[in-house]
């Protein structure tokens, strides 16, 4: 499998690599805002807001200066001013939010951006029903997600990954990472991609949240959605790996990703 990253023009400036509109967090799970917004950046997308809840905010900027801020009452305002959209990491699944989450996502599929579901997102997306979806859409769940997805048990998916990662994508006409030990990448088409980077470092709470960003990312600057996500897996996993390498597989924590990711990025070109 080869994979590549865009080359990087010397004549730039932060629009010139995307720009990404996170809606993630919640009281509970600032991390998560935190930790898909950076990864975004890591990856080489050259601007990303945070768009979520007060307490979010107030959380997060006290640990980074490098991502903008967007009340989420304003993200539906804005949608059109950004490359690309990922919504779900940490996202409550509240009533409030899920009026939100369905006025967002039908105001995309009048639209050509592509966004980007995970977490949170995919369980509000299993509740809501005759929606119309974003035509270039990527979704991430893990076995129990695409479970609730698909309304059968997370012992079958588990058991036939590729069928069922070929099913959702089939349902939703999007691209899906269905993630597990071997994940596996399905194209809007039905090709199907088997991850083979990665290890037990990965199987910590939020490491989730850096592959959405890592994918998100790549889209800004240009990556189709299927290279994107096949690309972000591997590089996601290859970050994990030298994490490892340093830090064992049993003490690497999702915040430590961040740091490695430029290492990753430095064996993969």
């Amino acid at each position: 499998m080869e994979f590549k990253l865009s080359k990087r023009k010397q004549e730039s400036h932060k629009g010139t690599f995307g720009k990404v509109l996170n809606i993630a967090g919640s009281e509970n799970y600032t991390g998560a805002a935190y930790l898909s917004s950076i990864s975004a950046l890591k990856i080489g997308c050259g601007y990303v807001t945070l768009s979520s809840f007060p307490k979010v905010i107030s959380a997060v900027s006290s640990l980074t200066p490098d991502i903008v801020y967007l009340p989420l009452e304003e993200a539906k305002k804005n949608l059109v001013n950004y490359n690309v959209i990922s919504i779900g990491c940490g996202l409550s699944v509240e009533q409030a939010v899920e009026a939100m989450f369905t006025t967002v996502l039908c105001e995309l599929s009048l639209h050509n951006i592509p966004v980007v579901i995970d977490a949170g997102g995919l369980t509000l997306l299993s509740k809501v029903k005759d929606i119309k979806l974003p035509a270039r859409l990527v979704i991430t769940p893990h076995p129990a997600e695409a479970a609730r997805l698909l309304n059968v048990e997370t012992a079958v998916v588990t058991e036939n990954p590729d069928f069922y990662v070929k099913k959702l994508s089939e349902t939703f006409n999007c691209v899906v990472v269905l993630k597990g030990h071997r994940t596996r990448v399905c194209s809007a088409e039905g090709e199907i991609y088997i991850n083979e980077t990665g290890n037990s470092a990965l199987a910590k709470a939020g490491s989730g949240d850096v592959l959405c960003g890592i994918i998100t990312g790549l889209i800004a600057q240009g990556a189709d959605l299927f290279e994107a996500a096949k690309t972000g897996v591997y590089l996601h996993g290859l970050t994990g790996e030298i994490a490892s390498q340093e830090l064992t597989e049993y003490s690497v924590l999702a915040s430590d990703l961040l740091k490695y990711i430029p290492y990753a990025i430095k064996r993969f070109i």
